[in-house]
């Protein structure tokens, strides 16, 4: 039996292909789209792993450190260790901020580092790609290979220049900024040191204040002025277990006895992906809609512009007697081919261009295969204008003027 629906595709080949090509750079923006947001949420989680933490203890009723700035004193750790179930507590501090290479800005997230070691100290990168780790207590940096940074490349950071010794892969925030990780003294510095006008106004203030310089009161004046400008806080305390050992009941008793709040891995998850994310996750849901409405509405008008270029072959065919279904089958099969080469079109457009977007893009193989189920649901439901209007076709078209 000869397939009505190929005769025509292959009559019209030209204009199906390149209709298709239109349409897959459509689904391909889809997929990037829904890549985008797995990129987000791959990114949180990423964060979560790198930092090699069981709980994340911040200051009392934030959401830090990552979604809200939180500043705890730099020798809370100790009375952490203390804690039944606790067996590592180590200082960190984290930043966001435009670090100068050379004549350009990389916008990056600054990761103070305790001193200790990879693997088994909190905080510190997992693995590197080249170089080594730091171990200098200051002017050392390692990383990550997203900022486009190489071995020996000096970086500035406040009024610090810092030398990278060492690159590692996939050690970003929650939005996508790269890392950069310098030793903790170095980072409280960046991020709690004001500047040299701040602190000569701040010390001129002190000094014209009688309750702090006192004739009889020797050395109170210096004692003030050092505490000012000293750096004791970081931004959140990194603690691992003891194996076993119940993560609730150690975020319970950090709680009840420090006066701070802990959260667990299933916690701070849910705050980068669902308090953080959330909103560009509603964004990007809005997109997508929209983007299936459009390719819906643009594959509906080429059927339908395709079936009327040939009302009278279909009034030909019911004229001898084909039936109703043949006729709309013979549409859906055009519509659901047209789909095909759209999605083989947006898939290759989709991963080739991934790498090349600012932020990373996960397309996973469940979103391809949802998505070409979307595409097959759409172009059937297009279709029916066309099949609609194709049956009430008049026979007699056939034989008209």
């Amino acid at each position: 039996m000869i397939n009505l629906a190929s005769r025509d595709i292959l009559h019209s080949w030209g204009k199906f292909i390149f209709t298709g090509m239109g349409l897959g750079l459509l689904i391909g923006v889809t997929l990037v789209m829904a890549g985008v947001y797995r990129g987000l949420v791959s990114d949180g989680k990423s964060l979560l792993d790198n930092s090699g933490a069981d709980v994340w203890v911040v200051q009392q009723d934030t959401l830090g450190p990552y979604a809200e700035p939180s500043s705890l004193n730099d020798d809370v750790y100790r009375g952490i260790l203390g804690i039944p179930g606790v067996e590592q507590a180590t200082n960190i501090t984290y930043l966001t901020m435009q670090v100068r290479h050379n004549d350009t800005d990389v916008r990056v997230m600054v990761v103070g580092i305790a001193p200790g070691m990879a693997g088994k100290t909190p905080g510190w990168p997992r693995f590197l790609v080249a170089g080594r780790h730091i171990t200098r207590s200051h002017y050392e940096a390692v990383a990550d290979i997203a900022t486009g940074l190489k071995l020996g490349d000096k970086i500035t950071l406040r009024r610090n220049q810092y030398t990278v010794v060492g690159l590692t892969r996939r050690m970003v925030s929650s939005g996508g900024d790269p890392m950069v990780f310098i030793p903790l003294k170095d980072a409280q510095e960046a991020q709690f040191l004001k500047n040299n006008e701040a602190i000569w106004l701040d010390r001129r203030k002190t000094q014209a204040n009688p309750e702090f310089n006192r004739p009889n009161v020797p050395g109170l004046l210096d004692s003030i002025l050092t505490s000012r400008t000293s750096n004791l806080s970081v931004n959140s305390v990194l603690v691992t277990l003891k194996e076993g050992v119940d993560p609730v009941q150690v975020i319970t008793n950090i709680e009840r006895w420090k006066y701070l709040t802990a959260y667990g891995r299933a916690d701070m998850e849910d705050i980068l992906v669902g308090k953080m994310i959330a909103t560009s996750a509603r964004q990007i849901a809005m997109f997508l809609i929209i983007l299936a409405v459009v390719s819906a509405a643009i594959v509906a008008f080429i059927i339908y512009t395709l079936t009327m270029d040939k009302i009278r072959e279909i009034a030909v065919l019911k004229l001898i007697g084909t039936r109703n279904f043949t006729i709309a089958s013979m549409i859906v099969q055009q519509s659901v081919v047209l789909g095909i080469i759209g999605f083989v079109v947006g898939k290759i457009t989709s991963s080739f261009s991934a790498p090349y977007f600012p932020k990373y893009v996960l397309i996973m193989p469940e979103d391809s295969i949802m998505g070409f189920v979307a595409v097959m649901i759409i172009c059937i439901l297009a279709s029916l204008v066309a099949i609609r209007m194709a049956l009430r076709v008049d026979p007699a078209e056939a034989v008209g003027g």
